[in-house]
């Protein structure tokens, strides 16, 4: 999906995906309930989004059987700023350990350091992955 840079809601998207650092993902359960879930993220050069997870996550489950999601970013206080992506999710075989990505280290290092982890003890823990692919905007 291809976010038109040349409009001021389009410019404040790309500028969420580049320095946000936590996203909503929602999946879907077996039972169809929604279950939203707060994710670290890194933007992907392809526009991707890829998403670390404790490999026993339900949110892994939920995709493999229903790769459709959604995911949003928080409004402001008032309700406003809204972002919202429909989306479809992957969980990745042989995904790069994060511990690997200078990019996920260098966006993640304060939180991971708030978790009492090592790099490389986050990304044993984390060593689950999902590669998300946008298809969808909507917001204000």
């Amino acid at each position: 999906m291809m976010i038109d840079d040349s409009t001021p809601f389009g410019q404040k998207v790309l500028h969420k995906l580049a320095h946000e650092q936590i996203i909503w993902l929602t999946t879907v359960g077996a039972s169809g309930t929604p279950y939203p879930s707060p994710v670290w993220f890194l933007t992907e050069e392809s526009g991707t989004l890829l998403i670390y997870s404790k490999s026993d996550a339900p949110k892994l489950k939920n995709i493999a059987e229903q790769p459709m999601v959604s995911l949003h970013f928080n409004s402001d206080f008032h309700g406003n700023d809204v972002v919202t992506f429909s989306a479809t999710a992957e969980v990745m075989a042989d995904p790069p350990p994060s511990d690997q990505l200078p990019a996920y280290q260098t966006k993640y290092a304060g939180g991971i350091a708030s978790l009492n982890m090592s790099p490389a003890e986050f990304a044993s823990t984390y060593a689950g992955a999902i590669r998300v692919t946008l298809t969808k905007l909507r917001g204000f």
